[in-house]
């Protein structure tokens, strides 16, 4: 992964910031998350290589089009390229 910039590393700690004095609910969170998912394109390996006819080594490894990550312990693949 590369760095953040400094605008983004700024809006991080105003997010964490915002959560820590209890501006946001766990709906909130949650769909937080799932605009980050959306915007990633973020799918399990399974279900990406399930949609895209390929095996299940094949879609874990990384291309130019797509990156392998872990999140919560479950592996995913980010193909918003």
């Amino acid at each position: 992964m590369t760095k953040l910039s400094e605008y983004e590393s700024l809006a991080l700690n105003k997010l964490n910031q915002s959560i820590f004095d209890g501006k946001w609910s766990n709906v909130g969170l949650i769909e937080l998350i799932k605009l980050c998912g959306d915007h990633l394109n973020l799918e399990t390996i399974p279900d990406y290589a399930k949609r895209n006819n390929i095996s299940y080594p094949g879609a874990c490894k990384d291309s130019k089009y797509r990156k392998n990550i872990e999140l919560f312990n479950v592996k995913f693949i980010i193909d918003n390229e």
